[in-house]
């Protein structure tokens, strides 16, 4: 790939990014996220409360990128098999088996939205994982490739009844956990109540360019960025230190309120946790520029890939909101960069 092309990639991304801010207003940390997880090729977990905006955000994605977008509701009863086919009556009262929300749109398929998925059960998570991972199905006694798959999805934190948490093996499999939360400036807040194009979301959506980012061409080009990107021995040794201090924070003279910290945590990031943080860190060098990682580079990206993949003890467990991010902030204020 030639300077030129790089150049032209750069200047669609932010392009990408500014169009997106411009129909999602009030959330530019969360869309600087996404992108991150967008060229950085890894699934999402969004955390948000209902309305934030969550599914136009995605929708707006899809129709950026140009590919196929699908969305399945997380449900007590959705089975595995309602991933892969659904069965009906055609018209001449016979049944018939048509492909699920996975494979009807094949290698096109670009954003896989699952909404509640902790409303799903265990099985249902199963499948996903794999397919995520893997990137293909088989069914109907072949092989389906989902090259382009990317998954987002979306936890009901505020109704308990008939959900499954999430399995520690699911969470890690997320890049990010990307929290959307409702915008707190009064001026964003009364825009999205009196400007009238926020009332009907087809049009806002829309708006997106169709195709700016080449969904066919992301998964070349992440693979180019994560080459591109260097780093020195010093910020090396640095992040090694960020990934101890999430299995042992004590030994960095961490400490938190009313906490045994020698008890706190069950287990800290997975060696493939810490490789979606490298390569997240990566994309947000380039995002911003640069060639070489910055301790900023791996600071900026720290909580987002790691708060949902460190594991509290059961005697801190129901605590976990309150303390996740005073950990994190501590983790990052303790540890030395270069």
């Amino acid at each position: 790939m030639t300077d030129n092309q790089l150049a032209d990639w750069f200047t669609k991304a932010l392009a990408f990014e500014q169009h997106i801010n411009q129909i999602i207003i009030g959330q530019q940390p969360a869309v600087r996220q996404m992108m991150l997880a967008i060229f950085a090729r890894g699934h999402v977990l969004l955390e948000g409360q209902v309305g934030v905006g969550k599914t136009t955000l995605l929708r707006a994605i899809a129709h950026g990128l140009g590919g196929e977008y699908e969305r399945i509701e997380g449900t007590i009863d959705l089975m595995p098999s309602d991933l892969v086919y659904y069965t009906y009556l055609d018209d001449n009262g016979k049944p018939r088996v048509d492909k699920g929300s996975l494979l009807k749109k094949g290698e096109q398929l670009a954003t896989f939205f699952f909404n509640e998925i902790n409303r799903a059960r265990p099985q249902v998570h199963s499948l996903l994982l794999r397919v995520m991972t893997e990137k293909r199905l088989h069914a109907f006694n072949q092989e389906y490739s989902l090259p382009h798959l990317q998954v987002f999805a979306d936890r009901n934190r505020v109704e308990k009844e008939e959900t499954f948490e999430l399995p520690a093996a699911a969470n890690d499999r997320f890049m990010f956990e990307i929290n959307i939360t409702t915008p707190t400036d009064d001026a964003v807040l009364e825009e999205l109540m009196f400007d009238a194009r926020f009332y009907d979301v087809d049009t806002l959506v829309a708006t997106m360019p169709v195709g700016l980012l080449p969904y066919y061409q992301l998964n070349e080009f992440a693979t180019l960025i994560q080459k591109q990107i260097t780093s020195t021995p010093a910020l090396r040794a640095y992040a090694l230190r960020l990934w101890k201090a999430s299995h042992f924070p004590e030994n960095y003279g961490i400490t938190l309120p009313d906490v045994e910290m020698s008890s706190l945590l069950q287990a800290g990031a997975s060696p493939r946790g810490m490789a979606f943080f490298i390569r997240a860190a990566k994309v947000n060098a380039w995002l911003n520029g640069r060639e070489m990682l910055l301790p900023d580079d791996l600071q900026a990206v720290y909580h987002v890939t790691m708060a949902h993949r460190i594991f509290f003890s059961p005697l801190y467990g129901y605590r976990k909101e309150e303390l996740m991010p005073h950990l994190i902030s501590a983790i990052l204020n303790n540890v030395a960069a270069p």
